[in-house]
């Protein structure tokens, strides 16, 4: 009754708020009129393979309202490749050179999982996750499963070529990902505290701290350049007994280190390096991996610390296990508008291949790079953009911009490069500033053009941090 009485005293209150109250009753009847439509059914479904250069870049520029989208890739993250040889001395924290991407998760589906096989016929994924879990259905704790799909952009990349090399898994190191930065830069710190002990001879202190690097290419000769300028800036602090017997040494099969860059570039880095200490071995073939060495066809064996790989690119599983699809050694064909090529050489109309692990059939060989994985990604992202309006793509193929090569050669200095694409170079400091800049404005959240400076700053201050956790 006093609940009654209380209404019926406060009917002008009651009125003032009538209004509101039908506001609100139409917006909760909306949303539920929303939430009840089947736009979101009628959505086509679209996958994307991979969260490297390409499919991250895909999985930014879609239209998310219009797709189902799908993300597979084994890791929950994409690499800022460029940076991963200054993570992996220090130079920049490791979170600076990666994008999660689960930030994405309220718009789009993702299954942290390799792609196992694709049956193009019937539009499914055969998927295994890379999580172990106590209710996996194999011995190794992994699941498997299927993903259907409308539309298909196969970008997973490609792995890194060992040319059969015994020992290179088992012992050396890759710079593909930012867990091989941590391994490095781990395995770095614990050579210097191996040989600081009081036991050793210095023969055997040269040998831990011997860093020996096989091949010349830019990720190589990044990597030589970032380690040089730890250990002749930072290590002579922490370790002032020790830091002179420490070296590094690049190998070459060609006689030439940066084999995409001008000729007169490749001089100065060569230069440039004989006067930092760094001992370039070209025309040296390796022939096995060791614990603590490798050995060589022209010096025989050679004790290292550490040995890092970077020799070139090679055929993804999953690229390799497609049935009915035409593809090379190296990758996946596609036509000029990047659409998968059939075992008969037709285009596959709802299915796209990028990056690394795809190549234009009859085009020209464009260098396997950050740079042209990028811009198919934006290729493809517009076409599949305009299907979704219901516009038809402009019938045009994709042509690759060339804005030049960059190489950081340590002590601020670096190479740019856009001879090929009718441009001019330069090394030195500028370069180097170009370099930075360069990938400072590549970052792709705030959060990373915030920290990435503020950890070079940092860095310029106080020096690499080597603590080891």
């Amino acid at each position: 009754m006093s609940i009654q009485a209380t209404l019926a005293g406060s009917s002008s209150t009651l009125h003032v708020l009538a209004p509101c109250c039908r506001r609100s009753a139409r917006i909760l009847l909306g949303r539920a009129r929303s939430f009840a439509t089947t736009n979101a059914l009628s959505k086509e479904k679209l996958a994307i393979l991979g969260s490297g250069w390409g499919g991250y870049r895909i999985l930014q520029g879609i239209d998310k309202k219009r797709y189902d989208v799908t993300l597979i890739s084994p890791v929950g993250h994409f690499n800022f490749t460029p940076l991963l040889a200054g993570a992996s001395v220090g130079t920049l924290e490791f979170r600076c050179a990666v994008e999660g991407v689960r930030k994405y998760a309220r718009q789009v589906t993702y299954h942290e999982a390799w792609a196992d096989s694709i049956d193009f016929q019937k539009r499914s994924i055969l998927c295994t996750t890379a999580t172990p879990s106590p209710f996996g259905q194999d011995e190794g704790g992994r699941q498997k499963f299927h993903v259907k799909f409308d539309k298909l952009v196969i970008g997973v990349g490609a792995y890194a070529n060992t040319f059969n090399t015994p020992g290179v898994k088992e012992h050396a190191t890759f710079l593909k990902d930012v867990g091989d930065a941590r391994r490095i830069r781990m395995r770095i710190i614990e050579r210097f505290e191996q040989a600081a002990s009081p036991n050793l001879s210095d023969t055997e202190r040269r040998a831990l701290l011997h860093f020996a690097i096989v091949g010349g290419g830019p990720t190589g000769i990044e990597f030589a350049a970032e380690l040089h300028d730890l250990l002749s800036t930072d290590m002579p602090r922490y370790y002032p007994r020790i830091h002179k017997l420490a070296s590094i040494s690049v190998y070459e099969v060609s006689q030439h280190i940066l084999g995409g860059f001008d000729e007169k570039l490749q001089e100065y880095a060569s230069r440039r390096f004989q006067r930092e200490g760094i001992t370039l071995k070209k025309g040296h073939h390796v022939e096995r991996v060791e614990e603590t060495k490798l050995v060589t066809k022209e010096e025989g064996e050679v004790p290292a610390g550490l040995v890092v790989w970077s020799t070139g690119l090679a055929l993804n599983p999953l690229i390799e296990s497609l049935e009915n699809v035409s593809k090379t050694k190296k990758a996946l064909l596609t036509d000029g508008t990047l659409h998968v090529l059939d075992a008969q050489g037709k285009p596959m109309p709802d299915v796209w291949a990028i990056g690394d692990c795809a190549m234009v059939n009859d085009g020209p060989t464009l260098p396997a790079t950050a740079q042209v994985a990028s811009q198919k990604a934006d290729f493809v992202t517009d076409v599949l953009n305009k299907l979704a309006k219901g516009r038809t793509p402009p019938d045009q193929e994709f042509k690759w911009k060339n804005k030049g090569s960059l190489a950081y050669l340590g002590d601020w200095k670096a190479l740019y490069d856009r001879t090929a694409g009718g441009g001019g170079s330069a090394s030195g400091t500028a370069a180097f500033i170009l370099w930075r800049s360069a990938y400072y404005s590549l970052q792709l959240s705030w959060r990373n053009r915030i920290t990435v400076p503020m950890y070079w700053f940092i860095n310029f201050c106080f020096g690499r941090d080597i603590t080891r956790f």
